[in-house]
């Protein structure tokens, strides 16, 4: 290809040529110079820049279901990961052009590179930098060449005209041009952009994208056949950057030779819905455009556009409770103008706005501004496709399903509260958790802020466009959801190497609702589970399963043959765990103690899942921990963790706690142990630093143990004991620093108790202060609903232990 030959004068339409519009993706400038041109030329045919597979597709942009943003989405068939979108909005001249066409029933054509080749093209270009990467770490004398840097032409004219900022240039030289009254040529914005686009092909060649010539190419082609078959009379719509080229003398022979031996895969194209937000740069997609809402804004303004920006703005402000008036708006209005004017710029832009925004509405400050930036600057809009647009049948069962249960997908972020005993709540859930278990992540458990029974469940909820692709690649399972997730299920049961992989799979199904998988599941895990003798693998696997079994009731799922498993591994974990706590590291150990969290919760679940072995479970786990907590070669970490299981269940008495703290602080224990003790006792736990706070005999044991310190051992067991008590909120650590600061009751009067080192501790006595505890009982019969008038009796006792 010759760059001499193209023309300089940058004129879009030649002499017995085609109409060339060269424009900017996304620009509602540009959109609208589109349409004014389309509207004045009429030519019989438009071409545009973009896959030709979607030729088929380009009648449902006139369906009144099609709302952009849309994309289209190309995906190789047999890789549906492979995948590529180009997406369009309202203001973008692609949309505009094919809009234009569809009305006036002109012939509208893609002219750009099939996705055919494309998509290969990417994989091969994928697979060649892999190739340079592992070539530049096998040679460490070979210096890694890096990738040319894309010319951004926008950014290179922008700084040629002194600006440093290309949208500031961009904005005032296309989407604020005024005529002055009079009619403009419609044409004239082309052929000005075509110009100085020629000029920079020139100076920049490809410009870092190598692939260009071999799309440009493929537009000659597609160019001239269609010249030929309107006689001249068609009109291109493609980026600025490719209107030389296009414009270029070449011979069909040299574009031929261009594209001889490309890649090719089978590839399928749809429409799917696009987002604002991934019209945005921020967001990961280099569209080119920050803020696609502004655009959006400024094309569907038909006067006023400042005025009407700072209304919207006064409006969503509003909602959020924030105190905004008409004269708010007035003043944002002629502020955002006067700074225009100081700036040198022929209208208020986006820049001179926000800042108006800022200083009036915002009274400075940039927390609501950012409210105004994601909701309207960028925005959250969701388009929409018909339903008679091509998808593979799990998209279509999945679009039918969200239509049935009412969960509409949306752009922005939202949290739900699902009641699992509600029947449309439980179907909700089942699909959100079948979706996951397929890789689609529409949703995410989050915690919730009521209830955290079993019979609740939060989600967090955001569609992005690239679940289309997921939901593409788990087509490969099933044409459902159900049978999708079922398929994915056996498959992954029949592959999991490792006993903990298969018990989150078996908790899986059972919240995702899926009994035909459940079979397949069941006897790999009690396949896995006979041949896995490590107790670590043990412990890691039991605390999902107690927790499948706690679904029985709430979804009607059969969990018998699972609590007979999780029993099993209950047994061998009892028998196992102690032997395996001794000779251990402290990050062997930091292990361990979270897996003994995690067993003792999984024993509490089971016994209340498995009635006929509940006492039997409860008693051969808490002769475990006491074993633990009392032996000497175990882990400092575990005896604590163990002694605190055993205090919090009633099990371990305050005298016999307060005897093995004593015994773990003695001068006898190295400083690293003692420490590792307490943190295993009163670190990580939810309530450990309540645990001190109520009972100072503990604290008065810690803060004795840790003045004996020795200083030169003091630095080892300092990063230990910080981060044990750095996990406590800050109004825990503020009372306990008062009661050490407080110190002993002085000559151990009443309500003081004895302590190693002849010290008192104050706040406790030998017996239960009955006084002191009967205040407490009309409270509670107020929270419990009990008899108001009820006097505080023996019988009160009764009836508030029987409730606790």
């Amino acid at each position: 290809m010759s760059r001499s030959a193209a023309p300089r004068s940058g004129t879009p339409r030649r002499p017995g040529g085609p109409l060339l519009l060269g424009v900017r993706h996304h620009g509602p400038g540009s959109a609208r110079a589109v349409g004014a041109a389309l509207e004045a030329a009429r030519p019989r045919a438009v071409l545009i820049e973009g896959p030709p597979e979607g030729d088929a597709l380009l009648p449902l942009a006139a369906d009144e279901q099609m709302r952009p943003p849309v994309a289209l989405l190309a995906h190789a068939v047999d890789d549906p990961g492979r995948a590529a979108f180009w997406p369009l909005a309202g203001f973008s001249p692609e949309w505009v052009a094919i809009r234009w066409a569809l009305a006036h029933d002109v012939p509208v054509r893609f002219i750009d590179l099939p996705a055919a080749h494309s998509l290969a093209m990417a994989e091969k270009e994928e697979e060649k930098r892999e190739a340079e990467r592992r070539e530049a770490s096998e040679d460490a004398s070979r210096e890694a060449v890096p990738p040319p840097v894309p010319v951004d032409p926008i950014g290179v004219l922008a700084e040629t005209a002194g600006y440093d900022d290309p949208e500031r240039w961009w904005e005032d030289v296309v989407e604020h041009r005024a005529h002055d009254g009079a009619p403009g040529d419609p044409l004239a914005a082309f052929a000005a952009l075509g110009e100085a686009m020629t000029a920079l092909r020139e100076a920049y060649g490809d410009g870092g994208h190598p692939r260009d010539a071999v799309r440009e190419a493929y537009m000659r082609i597609q160019l001239r056949t269609a010249r030929k078959e309107f006689d001249d009379d068609v009109a291109v719509v493609c980026g600025a950057w490719h209107v030389p080229a296009l414009g270029a003398r070449t011979t069909l022979a040299a574009d031929r030779a261009l594209l001889k031996g490309l890649p090719k895969v089978k590839a399928e194209l749809t429409w799917v819905p696009w987002t604002h937000q991934r019209l945005a740069r921020h967001s990961g997609y280099g569209a080119g455009i920050d803020s696609p809402g502004w655009y959006a804004h400024l094309f569907a303004s038909p006067d006023r556009p400042v005025e009407r920006w700072m209304t919207k703005v006064a409006g969503l402000l509003r909602d959020e409770d924030r105190f905004v008036s008409s004269a708010h708006v007035i003043e944002a209005v002629r502020l955002a103008g006067t700074l225009a004017a100081m700036r040198g710029r022929p209208l208020a832009g986006l820049s001179e706005a926000t800042d108006a925004v800022r200083a009036v509405m915002c009274e400075g400050s940039d927390m609501p501004l950012a409210l105004v930036r994601d909701r309207l600057i960028v925005g959250s809009t969701l388009g929409e496709v018909p339903d008679t647009a091509p998808a593979v049948p799990l998209q279509r069962d999945l679009t039918r399903r969200q239509r049935t249960l009412r969960l509409r997908p949306e752009a922005s972020e939202r949290d739900i509260e699902l009641d699992l005993r509600k029947d449309t709540d439980a179907a909700r859930s089942r699909l959100l958790h079948r979706l996951r278990l397929l890789g689609v992540g529409w949703g995410e458990p989050t915690a919730g802020r009521g209830s955290t029974g079993t019979f609740r469940e939060s989600w967090r909820l955001r569609w992005e466009p690239e679940l289309y692709v997921r939901v593409a690649e788990a087509g490969i399972w099933g044409t459902t959801v159900l049978s999708a997730a079922t398929a994915r299920a056996e498959s992954d049961a029949l592959s999991a190497t490792a006993l903990a992989d298969v018990t989150a799979l078996a908790e899986r199904c059972l919240l995702a609702g899926l009994p035909d998988a459940l079979p397949v599941v069941m006897r790999m895990l009690a396949d896995r589970a006979a041949l896995d003798t490590d107790v670590g693998h043990l412990a890691d696997a039991l605390p999902s399963l107690a927790r499948a079994l706690r679904y029985g009731d709430v979804r009607s799922t059969d969990t018998a043959a699972l609590g007979e498993v999780a029993a099993g591994l209950a047994e061998r974990i009892c028998v196992g765990l102690p032997p395996a706590c001794t000779g251990l590291d402290d990050e062997g150990a930091a292990v361990l103690r979270r897996q003994v969290d995690g067993v003792h919760t999984a024993v509490g679940l089971l016994a209340g899942a498995v009635p006929a072995n509940a006492d039997g479970l409860r008693e051969r786990w808490r002769a475990v921990l006491h074993k633990l907590a009392a032996r000497d070669t175990v882990a400092g970490v575990i005896r604590g963790r163990s002694a605190r299981l055993l205090l919090d269940d009633g099990h371990l008495e305050q005298d016999d706690a307060a005897r093995l703290m004593g015994l773990a602080l003695s001068s006898g224990t190295p400083p690293a142990e003692a420490a590792a003790w307490i943190e295993g006792f009163v670190g990580g736990a939810a309530g450990g630093g309540m645990l001190l706070v109520h009972d100072e005999r503990l604290l008065a044991l810690v803060d004795t143990w840790l003045s004996g310190v020795a200083p030169d051992t003091f630095t080892d067991v300092l990063p230990l004991l910080r981060r044990t008590f750095s996990a406590y909120e800050s109004g825990v650590r503020r009372t306990l620093g008062e009661l050490v600061r407080r110190g002993p009751a002085a000559g151990g009067g009443v309500g003081a108790v004895a302590v190693p080192g002849g010290t008192t501790a104050p706040g406790f006595g030998p017996v239960l202060d009955g006084p002191r505890a009967d205040a407490v009982l009309p409270v509670l019969r107020l929270l419990l609903g009990l008899d108001e008038g009820a006097a505080a009796t023996g019988n009160d006792e009764q009836t508030l232990g029987a409730t606790g």
